[in-house]
């Protein structure tokens, strides 16, 4: 179904206010790979590999779910809210290096029905992750 869309790559823009920050956090912490970067007379910004994208749609009944199960209640964000998701090998260790680089947890790690290992941080740029492992990939833990 990729062949019939003209769409080649999803990229995620975010404009911060603090770029060094928001480069440590996102490439040095959480690893993701520089791509391209530069730093002219119009301001600075990098590319950053993020590996596969998808683009996922929920009702506002659905993310109310995902935040109930995610945060045992309502989420932190308004119904139209953008949340990234990012599957990594392992959501617990992750999320407790994003912490100790300056992002909040907001909630305990959990086991979703649909078998993952998810964390849902909010990043000091205050975009609110996800961290999901799917639990197969982890071992079954």
């Amino acid at each position: 179904m990729a062949d019939r869309s003209p769409v080649r790559e999803l990229r995620l823009a975010l404009t911060v206010r603090d770029f060094d920050a928001a480069v440590r956090f996102y490439r040095d912490v959480l690893d993701l790979g520089e791509l391209e970067a530069w730093d002219d007379e119009h301001g600075r910004g990098i590319i950053l590999e993020a590996g596969r994208a998808t683009l996922e749609l929920l009702s506002v009944d659905q993310a109310a779910y995902v935040d109930a199960v995610e945060l045992g209640g309502p989420g932190q964000g308004t119904p139209d809210a953008a949340r990234v998701a990012l599957q990594v090998a392992d959501s617990v260790a992750t999320a407790a290096a994003l912490v100790e680089a300056g992002a909040d947890q907001l909630g305990a790690p959990v086991t979703t029905p649909w078998s993952h290992r998810n964390v849902r941080l909010r990043a000091p740029d205050g975009l609110q992750l996800t961290l999901f492992t799917p639990l197969d990939e982890a071992g079954g833990s």
